[in-house]
């Protein structure tokens, strides 16, 4: 089977979710199944306008979180990809329809389930191609963009029910509504890090102390991160002994947290550049600072690591509804500015049952269904499948 994956690069879950699909369909776990996989960066690589936008919404997210609400609700309104008459580059689109075949097309984005969709029927024949929808959001209201469901399509999978929920307010038929659990890469399914590995990886990967918290604090796939203005809100309160910086593929952030060190030894910084390990390191911290994406609550969900969730800035309306999702959940760990750090991080320091109660409350949510099982699904939905 074919499967082409339309994805676009505002933030980083649309695109981790379809490198995901990728890498699960390559596992030797799923070779039986047969699919090959190709990702398209379809907005970006169709049309100057297009990628105009994808460039508004990674400056608006890096810069100035609040002005989301503009952005996400002029987008809600404005409905540019809803038809297929109104798509933007499509000979280019065509010609990679034509170059790969797909059996069935899966968008991993908001704004690639209608005109796209509807294009792709007419190009290939609507009985030769299947088009669904895999969403990440994990709660509905605002923040959910209505550009998600099209009934019309061959399916929706949701990652958690309150998605397929929401999808069902918003139109979704029953029979091609499905929860299919969270698309995150396979080191998330490897098996969980015993006590011994834990205290021997911390030692030699962080040389940080197994014994003392840990907090990890994460950055975004735009390198986004508050890492100094939260390293001084910790020093100032004498709070956490020991914190994990991420700095992706900025260099100037690692070298900044790095010399933040050097002149505050108060607390033990571990600056590191991109990394690949996040499984392991959310098992062995006591807790994660990040935006309120899905990309890393939902890694954070499935390594039982609590989440504090960093709204400097501002919350954009499509980090909200993590946020509402977390709080149905009994989670609520949110800060404004970067003082009300140390007042978060404190309880769970000085209370093991707390802290202890917390993480258990992060390991209830994770959805039941493997990424197999979103593979298997996607393969009976193949026009020629016999599944």
């Amino acid at each position: 089977m074919k499967l082409l994956v339309l994805t676009s690069s505002t933030g980083g879950g649309h695109d981790m979710r379809a490198r995901s699909l990728k890498a699960w369909a390559e596992h030797e776990s799923a070779a039986s199944l047969g699919i090959d996989v190709e990702i398209f960066q379809t907005l970006e690589s169709l049309d100057g306008l297009y990628k105009f936008g994808v460039e508004t919404y990674n400056w608006i997210q890096l810069n100035a979180p609040w002005l989301h609400h503009v952005y996400f609700n002029f987008l809600e309104v404005a409905a540019m990809h809803r038809k297929a008459s109104a798509i933007k580059g499509r000979e280019r689109f065509a010609a990679e329809l034509e170059r790969v075949k797909p059996d069935v097309i899966v968008s991993t984005h908001a704004h690639l389930n209608h005109g796209f969709f509807a294009l792709a029927k007419e190009i290939l024949g609507a009985d030769k191609v299947k088009c669904v929808t895999y969403c990440g959001e994990l709660y509905g209201g605002y923040g959910f963009s209505k550009h998600w469901v099209n009934p019309e399509s061959d399916g929706f999978i949701g990652a958690v029910e309150e998605t397929c929920e929401w999808a069902t307010e918003l139109g979704m038929a029953d029979a091609k509504n499905h929860v299919g659990g969270f698309m995150l890469n396979p080191g998330f399914w490897a098996d969980p890090i015993s006590p011994e590995a834990r205290r021997q990886w911390i030692i030699d990967t962080l040389g940080l102390d197994p014994d003392q918290f840990i907090l990890v604090l994460a950055t975004g796939a735009n390198s986004a991160n508050n890492h100094l203005d939260l390293l001084d809100a910790l020093e100032r309160k004498n709070v956490c002994p020991q914190v994990v910086a991420l700095c992706g593929r900025n260099e100037m952030a690692l070298e900044a947290v790095r010399v933040w060190g050097v002149a505050h030894p108060t607390i033990k910084v571990k600056p590191l550049p991109y990394f690949t390990e996040m499984f392991t390191l959310l098992q062995c911290a006591d807790a994660v600072v990040a935006r309120p994406g899905t990309g890393t609550t939902s890694e954070s969900i499935l390594a039982g690591c609590p989440i504090i969730f960093n709204g400097l800035g501002g919350i954009m309306p499509q980090e909200w509804i993590t946020v509402k999702f977390m709080r149905a959940h009994g989670i609520d760990l949110v800060m404004g500015q970067p003082a009300q750090l140390p007042k978060l991080v404190q309880p769970l320091m000085s209370d093991a049952r707390l802290l202890a109660e917390t993480k258990a409350k992060m390991v209830l949510v994770r959805p039941k269904q493997h990424p197999l099982d979103i593979l298997r699904l996607l393969v009976s939905l193949a026009p020629s499948s016999s599944v």
